[in-house]
């Protein structure tokens, strides 16, 4: 008589961020062995690290909207975010006993603005359910259908009934995103180069500027290429940093300028005729904080950026609503938020299964999509982790 242990299906996840333990989880609810493994010493690093600036799980907008996010991915994303939304992620960290709240800019924390909550109740609903998690598990291929990891105890070989790949991009290598994965699909797997995204902008600032590194540029406007945005820029020792430079580092990565609008809600001419009053023996900078309102950070940014200082008034107003910015280009991939590249969406089919290795899955930052910080990146994570475990799970029990 054959045993449900001997005819339960056993499935492998390499990876242990959000994208790997939602696969995981699908694949034990479909009533799979699981078992998930990561090179580093603890699961979830670059999880954690996301909620140290509050988590943004996802963001409450129209579906359309959100979609546009993900830019050249939103076609084959659009399918697998609609089966786990927004709302789909709330009612998820809810479900682990956290509260979600929604900010005014629609974005989705959890109420106690951290990850390791959601976490530690994640991994124990996925321990209850019998899933074993391998740490300090290095991937380092195939050895023909068998998987092969170096650990502690040696190099261990797998050979499990179906595999998801969640190993992240190539950003934070410290937290477990090394992108060293490329390099065992290369030849025969379609990949885009990684590349950074939502990354910050390298800045060789004069002496000056010392005064206002960890100082915030508000109520300002970015721009570069097709990419816009409104919000913030955190000027440090090493440049621009912040969710509204993140937002338009793509257009840098494509060799766009950056252009800045100092005073976003008011026009070049309205700018023009208060300049155009008498300045009497005030310098420029304090002229320009008087009339137009102007901080001491933005003046200091507009004098780093734009002296000699024009004399006409037109000009100056034309600089204040599309100062050129220069600077040195992105900050390194290493220190970008998230990256762009990876298997191309042409190499996995529709389950997001690897045409060339059936059996063989991907999800998370491994494929090749790109989206803005805003809750976003996360949401997409889960939905992909989610549904290539479904997938995977269903390939399974049909063989």
């Amino acid at each position: 008589m054959t045993t449900e242990a001997q005819t339960q299906k056993h499935a492998v996840v390499i990876g242990a961020g959000p994208a790997g333990l939602m696969a995981a989880e699908m694949l034990s609810d479909a009533g799979m062995s699981v078992t998930v493994c990561d090179h580093k010493p603890s699961v979830g690093r670059k999880f954690l690290m996301a909620g140290k600036s509050g988590l943004n799980l996802t963001k409450v907008e129209p579906h359309d909207r959100f979609m546009n996010a993900f830019t050249d991915a939103k076609d084959p994303l659009m399918p697998i975010i609609s089966a786990f939304d927004g709302d789909a992620v709330q009612a998820w960290a809810t479900g682990l006993g956290q509260e979600v709240f929604t900010g005014s800019t629609g974005r989705v924390f959890p109420t106690v603005m951290k990850a390791s909550p959601l976490l530690r109740a994640w991994l124990v609903r996925l321990s209850e359910a019998g899933v074993q998690i391998n740490t300090r598990w290095c991937w380092t291929g195939w050895d023909g259908s068998k998987l092969v990891f170096e650990t502690p105890e040696g190099t261990q070989m797998v050979q499990p009934d179906v595999t998801v790949l969640a190993m992240g991009g190539a950003s934070w290598a410290r937290l477990g995103s090394t992108g060293e994965w490329a390099k065992v699909l290369a030849g025969d797997t379609p990949f885009t180069p990684f590349a950074p995204a939502n990354a910050g902008i390298a800045m060789d600032w004069s002496p000056h500027m010392a005064a206002h590194f960890g100082k915030a540029l508000k109520g300002i406007a970015l721009k570069s290429g097709t990419y816009r945005s409104r919000g913030e820029a955190m000027i440090s020792r090493d440049g621009f940093e912040g969710g509204g430079v993140y937002t338009v580092s793509r257009g840098l990565r494509e060799g766009h300028p950056l252009m800045l609008d100092l005073l976003p809600d008011q026009s070049a001419e309205a700018l023009a005729a208060k300049l155009d009053q008498p300045r009497g023996k005030m310098s420029m900078a304090n002229f320009m904080r008087k009339a137009l309102k102007l901080d001491p950070v933005k003046i200091a940014v507009f004098q780093e950026m734009a002296r000699p200082l024009p004399q006409d008034s037109k000009a100056l107003a034309k600089l204040l609503k599309a100062l050129p910015v220069k600077h040195g280009g992105l900050r390194p991939m290493d220190q970008a938020i998230s990256t762009a590249g990876g298997v191309k969406f042409d190499a996995v089919d529709d389950a997001l299964m690897l045409r060339n290795r059936p059996g063989v899955f991907v999800a998370g930052e491994m494929l090749d999509w790109e989206a803005p910080t805003g809750g976003y990146l996360i949401s997409a994570c889960l939905a992909t982790g989610r549904w290539a475990g479904q997938h995977a799970a269903a390939w399974a029990q049909k063989g």
